[in-house]
């Protein structure tokens, strides 16, 4: 993989073009690699997050491949996709918060495993038409998130596509026991780490005309647009012994049943204990527990742990890091969402399903 072709990226001084409120085409795929690569690199903030591990970035990016030197951890790699008209739309999506977004899901994936991100490459599928500030501003929150969590991108590629897609491969590092979705045993509580549904609203509310001002609103819309991967409570999961995790991203209920699946094992899961901001409340009073259940793109962390281990650990997360249901005996997958009578939830929808 590859952003550019260039014998040296520490003696490279991009060629800077007078006027850049132009189309891609107008640059050419070379005049925008350059302009890219130079904008990963000067705007980059801090030491990556594997230096205290003996990882060293050798070869950055500029050349065939990135290259560094490893270290005592172990290293982690995924890989996320975001196609117009699937998972965005530019009316619900700005470009800035779509490379936040973008790098985000990927983050979140690192995260629910207990590790910190590292490194990243950036392949990107566009219409010539597109215009290069739009894609600065793509950069520019892939950048802004990147400087938040220590994530440097080091390569990529870009190809001529009919819609915008971006896809994102993040390594990481961990220096511990990873945790895992398959390790959840009979009577283990079920944790989230943060509030649920938050996304899901904000697209409900963008989606449905006129009924997307003030702070509520503004709130949802942040949240499904610039979530905060939780990476501080992932490393503070693994830390305090916690075995069995993932991130929330197609949806609690169906992210329960994967997890469940993997595990061997069923759960039940209580709609009164599940953590809702009030923002959520107000803007779908009838539709809050659907949207917390199924709304999907949260990127907190689903955790199951021994009640022992579970006490411990919610004194050290931070608010509202909640007991949401538990493990049981049955069916692989199985998951029974129960009200507060005891009685089953009937919902309309369900998870996240590219080919459902």
């Amino acid at each position: 993989m590859e952003i550019a072709r260039l014998d040296s990226l520490s003696n490279f001084r991009p060629y800077r073009y007078n006027h850049l409120d132009m189309q891609i085409k107008d640059l050419g795929e070379f005049g925008v690699i350059e302009q890219l690569c130079a904008m990963v690199v000067e705007q980059r903030s801090g030491p990556d997050n594997g230096a205290g591990l003996g990882f060293r970035l050798e070869v950055d990016a500029g050349d065939d491949t990135a290259a560094w030197k490893t270290g005592t951890g172990t290293e982690l790699i995924t890989t996320d996709t975001m196609v117009e008209g699937v998972h965005f739309t530019r009316a619900t999506t700005p470009w800035r918060d779509l490379g936040w977004k973008a790098m985000a899901s990927n983050i979140s994936d690192i995260a629910s495993m207990g590790g910190l991100p590292l490194y990243a490459v950036v392949t990107l599928g566009l219409p010539p038409e597109t215009e290069f500030d739009d894609l600065k501003e793509l950069y520019g929150g892939m950048l802004e998130i990147n400087n938040e969590y220590g994530v440097a991108i080091i390569g990529g590629d870009m190809v001529r596509s009919p819609v915008v897609f971006i896809t994102v491969g993040l390594t990481g590092v961990h220096s511990g026991e990873l945790m895992l979705r398959s390790t959840a045993t009979e009577g283990d509580l079920l944790g989230v780490t943060g509030f649920m549904g938050g996304s899901g609203g904000g697209l409900k509310l963008m989606l449905d005309e006129g009924n997307d001002a003030g702070e509520a609103a503004q709130y949802l819309k942040e949240c499904h647009r610039r979530p905060w991967p939780a990476v501080g409570q992932g490393q503070q999961l693994a830390r305090a012994g916690v075995k069995t995790a993932m991130d929330v991203s197609d949806g609690l209920a169906d992210d329960v049943g994967k997890m469940m699946r993997a595990s061997g094992l069923s759960a039940r899961v209580f709609v009164e204990k599940l953590p809702v901001h009030p923002a959520l409340k107000e803007m779908f009073p009838r539709d809050w527990v659907d949207l917390a259940l199924h709304g999907g793109e949260d990127y907190q962390i689903l955790f199951a742990a021994a009640p022992e281990t579970m006490d411990r650990v919610l004194t050290l997360l931070p608010q509202p890091a909640v007991v949401i249901g538990e493990v049981i005996m049955g069916q692989p997958g199985g998951v029974s969402i129960l009200d507060n009578q005891g009685r089953e939830w009937a919902s309309e929808t369900g998870g996240w399903d590219h080919f459902g």
